[in-house]
C-alpha cells in the first residue's frame, strides 16, 4: 500500500516526508538544482544558515514561483540556527537574516542544528560562521538550550516561522527540552541509516508525537567527498549485498530501498541528486512495501557507526560521547 505522502506534526501542519536536502549543494548550480527538483515533484526544501546556500536556495524557490510551478503555500521550507547564534536576543535577527536571504516571510521549519551554544561571530565577520569564531578557535558560547529554545518559541508567536525542531539531539535532551518547553519540539533531525539506527531514539521521539527526519540515508557516501577516514573505512551501503538483493527482489534501486526502509518506519527523509533520473527515483519511494524478512535483514547491518560527529571533523565538542 502506497503511504501518505506527508507527516501531521503536533504543530498541526503537514510535512513531505521526502524532502530535498540541500547539504553541500554547490553556490553555482544550487538555483538551478532547486527549481529542477520543484519541477520534479518536491515541495520540501531543508536548508541551513550554515551550508552557506540560502540565497540560491530563495532564487530557485523565486524562479518556480515565478514560472507558475508552484505556490509559496505548496512548499514547506526548512532552515536552521547555526551554533554561534544561541544567545537569546540573536535568535529573531538571524532568522530574519535568513528569511530574507530566502526572499522569504516565514519558514515552515526552523531548527536548532545543533545542541552546542558557540561564541557569536557578527555575519559582518564571516559569513556562514561555521564552528570557528573570528580567531579561529572553537569558543563555547554561553546560551543554554533553555534560553535558545525560548526565543525561537517566539518566532512562532510573531509568524515567522511555522513549526520549530530540533536536530542533533540525544534522548536526555529531548527529555529536559520537554520539561520546559512551551511550544513542543514538532521534528527531531538526526543522523539515520541502517548503519545507524538509534531505534530507542526514533521510538521515544516518535512516542512523544515528535517526527524523526534522517539525513545523510546513504551512510558512508555523503562523507566520502570530505576526506573523512570513517567513511573511506565503511563500505558502501548502496553496494551492500543485502541492499542490492532487496533491491533486485522489488525492481527498485538501492537508493530507493534505503530511503523506504526510513520512509516505511514513518521517518522522512531529505535526499538529493543532480541526476535527473535519481531526482525522480529518491520521490518514489512510497509506492512498494519492504517485507518483513527485507527490515530484518537491514536491521542486522547496524553498526552504530556515526559519521556526522563534531569530532571527526577535528572539532572538539563531544557531544555524542
Amino acid at each position: 500500500m502506497p503511504s501518505s505522502t506527508t507527516i501531521k506534526l503536533n504543530s498541526g501542519h503537514e510535512m513531505p516526508i521526502v524532502g530535498f536536502g540541500l547539504w553541500k549543494v554547490n553556490n553555482d548550480t544550487c538555483a538551478d538544482q532547486v527549481y529542477n527538483a520543484i519541477k520534479a515533484g518536491y515541495r520540501c526544501f531543508d536548508g541551513a544558515c550554515d551550508y552557506g546556500n540560502e540565497v540560491e536556495s530563495g532564487q530557485g524557490v523565486a524562479r518556480a514561483i515565478k514560472d507558475g510551478l508552484v505556490k509559496r503555500s505548496d512548499l514547506f521550507l526548512v532552515s536552521k540556527i547555526w551554533n554561534s547564534f544561541h544567545d537569546g536576543p540573536r535568535v529573531e535577527p538571524i532568522c530574519k537574516k535568513q528569511l530574507k536571504d530566502w526572499g522569504l516571510e516565514y519558514f515552515d521549519l526552523y531548527i536548532m542544528h545543533f545542541p552546542i551554544s558557540l561564541k557569536y561571530v557578527d555575519p559582518e565577520v564571516r559569513y556562514p560562521p561555521g564552528f570557528m569564531d573570528e580567531n579561529d578557535n572553537v569558543t563555547p558560547g554561553k546560551a543554554s538550550i533553555q534560553e535558545t529554545w525560548t526565543a525561537m518559541e517566539k518566532l512562532v508567536e510573531t509568524g515567522l516561522c511555522k513549526s520549530i525542531g530540533v536536530s542533533n539531539f540525544r534522548g536526555v535532551l529531548l527529555m529536559d527540552l520537554l520539561r520546559y518547553a512551551k511550544i513542543r519540539p514538532a521534528t527531531l533531525q538526526i543522523e539515520h541509516h541502517p548503519y545507524l539506527m538509534q531505534e530507542g531514539l526514533v521510538k521515544y521521539a516518535q512516542d512523544e508525537g515528535i517526527a524523526v527526519t534522517a539525513y545523510s540515508s546513504f551512510g558512508p557516501q555523503s562523507f566520502l567527498e570530505m576526506d573523512m577516514q570513517q567513511a573511506k573505512d565503511a563500505p558502501l551501503l548502496l553496494e551492500h549485498p543485502d541492499v542490492k538483493k532487496i533491491a533486485g527482489k522489488h525492481g527498485k534501486t538501492a537508493a530507493q530501498v534505503l530511503l523506504r526502509w526510513a520512509t516505511q518506519r514513518n521517518v522522512a527523509v531529505i535526499p538529493k541528486s543532480n541526476n535527473k533520473d535519481r531526482l525522480a527515483q529518491n520521490l518514489d519511494v512510497l509506492g512498494f512495501d519492504l517485507q518483513d524478512e527485507d527490515m530484518k535483514a537491514i536491521k542486522a547491518i547496524d553498526r552504530g557507526l556515526r559519521f556526522n560527529d563534531p569530532l571527526n571533523y577535528g572539532v572538539p565538542l563531544p557531544i555524542y560521547v
